[in-house]
């Protein structure tokens, strides 16, 4: 049974898609390849708001996230942490055996913009990290504050994570001055796992041309070194490239600004459904992400039943809350292919799970 997957990534993967990666292999040295990247190029830096070169990594966004740390942090990383995956963030920088200090927020509160700037006031980082949209809690931080903020202190390198924010909304990178700017292709891209992607900063390559551990595989100069050659350091997978560069000629053909709309408005449709049952965001609504609600449980609904319903007759599944707050939240996706008809067949199916249950 094909499932339809409403939780937060991976998320469905159309069979344009799926047609474009079975596209016959090439060499990734050959001429082909290099036609391929760099046909991809101006079509991505124009998602990422950017001048600078978007390279490309076959690993989760995970290995970008924990080379950004080996390449441009030396002195001390600030990691701003407000839920599950900016918590992990801070653990991996340790792991790095990186001088590391946590910003922490409570699971569904905002990064804030001014107690980033009391910590960065100290003097003891040159460098930061930021997820925007913390998926494991909904929430968006508000990046134009923080990243004002960031900008006072011109040694301090930054990492920011849109995994699951990129191509939902505008991330205006190099205005708002972000030195490394992430993602990964299995959430609002609408891509199989195991690509990830990130716009880097000629800033945040000198910086990591001071470091002499910043291993191989995740290496900016490397990265860049290949770039100006239209490559990958290693053997990317290439059938992802294919799903990709058919992926960004949809979005070239929706239009950008028609894309961030058709988010916008299948997550508050979503949301009022949500409301109307009575249930509340965990975070505030005005720092809800655009990618995907999550709702904080308060009517108690047994959500592994919930699921199983929606399993059995619906073909589709939600997520039943991440980490510590499984079963007392739940999170609804519509990121990537999905239209105002598989919304609204979504929350039917939504109905009909809840009423079994009384709701």
């Amino acid at each position: 049974m094909s499932l339809r997957l409403y939780i937060p990534g991976p998320i469905t993967v159309s069979d344009s898609v799926f047609k474009a990666m079975s596209q016959p292999m090439m060499g990734h040295r050959s001429k082909g390849f290099v036609a391929l990247y760099q046909e991809m190029q101006p079509k991505l830096q124009s998602l990422f708001r950017t001048q600078d070169p978007v390279y490309l990594s076959t690993s989760s966004a995970w290995g970008l996230m924990e080379g950004a740390l080996r390449n441009v942090c030396q002195k001390g990383v600030l990691n701003c942490m407000n839920g599950a995956f900016s918590d992990k963030w801070f653990d991996v920088a340790k792991r790095c055996g990186k001088p590391a200090e946590a910003l922490r927020s409570e699971w569904g509160q905002i990064v804030d913009p001014t107690a980033v700037r009391a910590a960065l006031s100290t003097g003891k980082f040159d460098a930061i990290t930021l997820i925007h949209s913390e998926t494991s809690t909904g929430t968006l931080s508000p990046i134009a504050e923080i990243m004002a903020v960031v900008r006072e202190f011109p040694d301090v390198i930054s990492i920011v994570d849109s995994v699951s924010s990129f191509s939902t909304l505008a991330i205006e990178k190099d205005k708002l001055g972000i030195d490394i700017l992430l993602t990964g292709s299995q959430k609002a891209l609408a891509l199989p796992p195991g690509l990830s992607l990130q716009a880097v900063s000629e800033r945040a390559r000198a910086r990591a041309a001071t470091i002499t551990d910043r291993g191989y595989y995740f290496d900016l100069l490397e990265f860049h070194e290949n770039h100006l050659k239209g490559m990958t350091p290693s053997t990317p997978c290439i059938s992802l490239l294919y799903g990709l560069r058919q992926k960004l000629t949809e979005i070239e053909a929706e239009g950008a600004e028609n894309r961030f709309a058709r988010h916008l408005r299948l997550n508050e449709a979503v949301r009022t459904w949500g409301f109307q049952k009575g249930f509340e965001l965990l975070p505030k609504r005005e720092f809800g992400t655009r990618g995907l609600n999550c709702f904080q449980n308060t009517r108690n609904v047994d959500l592994e039943k919930l699921n199983a319903t929606l399993k059995a007759r619906h073909s589709l599944i939600i997520d039943g809350g991440y980490g510590k707050l499984k079963g007392k939240t739940f999170r609804i996706s519509n990121m990537g292919d999905e239209t105002d008809a598989t919304i609204a067949t979504l929350i039917a199916a939504l109905d009909d799970g809840m009423s079994e249950q009384g709701i």
